[in-house]
């Protein structure tokens, strides 16, 4: 069973979201792509160095106990944001590159996936399970 003392309580990962959403928003409705390097960041130290700043000061404005909240599984985090940053970074050099096509469609996919996590439709944790799955019969199939 995973250590839930350790989770990061659902509001948090949701401000994590609105903040890829807005960033991808932000870039489209004015053309300035910097704004996709405020989730870069965040999502890279959070990766690097386990300390997300968007993550930080939203949990200064949590009123509970953290454990009063649903928490969220760190690895399956670590997994999503991993995800966020690719994208957000394959946008970013896209639009600096000039290659707009290819910055709308990886905006779209993290500004999607974080909306629709958003929403309660964790695009991710369905990958990150599909992908252990396959891991799993893999090691099974060997296995005999």
């Amino acid at each position: 069973m995973p250590d839930t003392s350790r989770g990061i309580p659902r509001p948090l990962v949701r401000a994590n979201q609105s903040v890829i959403v807005l960033s991808v928003l932000l870039t489209w409705f004015t053309g300035f792509y910097w704004f996709l390097a405020i989730p870069l960041a965040a999502g890279l130290l959070g990766l690097l160095f386990r300390y997300n700043p968007v993550i930080s000061l939203s949990a200064r404005f949590l009123r509970k106990d953290r454990s009063a909240y649903v928490l969220e599984d760190p690895e399956q985090q670590q997994f999503n944001q991993s995800i966020a940053v690719i994208c957000l970074a394959a946008g970013l050099v896209s639009h600096l590159a000039g290659w707009l096509t290819a910055a709308y469609i990886f905006t779209a996919i993290v500004g999607t996936a974080a909306l629709v996590a958003i929403l309660g439709f964790c695009i991710g944790c369905f990958i990150h399970y599909q992908w252990k799955m396959y891991l799993y019969k893999r090691r099974q199939g060997s296995s005999h």
